[in-house]
């Protein structure tokens, strides 16, 4: 598996997760989804590191990545909701730097950076400061960072907020290619119409547990539907976890 979380669980001042199984297969696109509070976030922080679980186990390409997290962080890539630069360097400045944090050799870190600020459509913003730039292009040059050691797990959380359409369709369009290149890529987002057309598979997370997972098909066979929408899945899976929790 590319990813696989075994009993996963971790409390703040409430339960947030509770014993979350789930497994990515590799080569795959994967959405997790759900409502607001639902535990996404802190899973994939769980995941790249930044936050330990309670209990449980994470497993990335068949590293446990929590008793060695060095060699899992290096094959996996993070991009957060809100893109995290340092403003007062440039977009080739800001992806040296992170290609030097991961021992990225500079020859081949300059093609790569060139590649993805051309594809991205940043390449005459190279020189420029992203402290004057919008929260789309920021979001790209996160991306390009995110992407500049090739890593194999790709997970980001909301890629897709404060993008315009044309950024959004970049993006979408990235995740395809990344996965056509045989990487493994795992995203949240509350645009259900983009998990619904991109995802080989989609997980429904409530309350901090898996409430359903498979291909579009797949959730309308379990939901005994076969018309339903992504979004009409959805809705009956969460308002049923709700009514479980009440």
């Amino acid at each position: 598996m590319a990813l696989e979380l075994s009993g996963l669980a971790k409390s703040f001042d409430r339960p947030v997760i509770q014993d979350l199984d789930l497994r990515v297969r590799p080569g795959e696109l994967y959405a997790l989804l759900g409502p607001n509070g639902a535990g996404k976030t802190t899973t994939l922080r769980m995941v790249v590191g930044l936050t330990r679980p309670d209990k449980g186990r994470i497993s990335i390409f068949g590293i446990d990545a929590l008793a060695d997290p060095g060699p899992a962080k290096a094959i996996t890539a993070w991009l957060p909701d809100e893109p995290m630069l340092y403003d007062k360097l440039t977009p080739l400045e800001y992806l040296a730097f992170v290609a030097g944090l991961w021992a990225v050799p500079a020859e081949q870190a300059s093609a790569e950076a060139e590649r993805l600020l051309r594809w991205l459509g940043l390449w005459d913003d190279r020189a420029t400061r992203c402290e004057g730039f919008s929260r789309g292009m920021k979001q790209k040059v996160a991306l390009a960072g995110a992407l500049i050691h090739k890593p194999r797990l790709l997970v980001l959380d909301e890629p897709l907020t404060g993008l315009d359409a044309a950024m959004a369709r970049s993006v979408k369009d990235m995740l395809q290619e990344q996965v056509r290149g045989g990487a493994t890529v795992i995203v949240t987002t509350h645009i259900l119409e983009v998990a619904e057309r991109l995802a080989d598979r989609i997980g429904i997370i409530d309350g901090g547990r898996l409430r359903a997972e498979g291909t579009l098909a797949e959730l309308r066979t379990g939901a005994g539907a076969g018309d339903l929408t992504l979004e009409e899945l959805f809705l009956d899976l969460t308002a049923r976890g709700a009514d479980a929790a009440a």
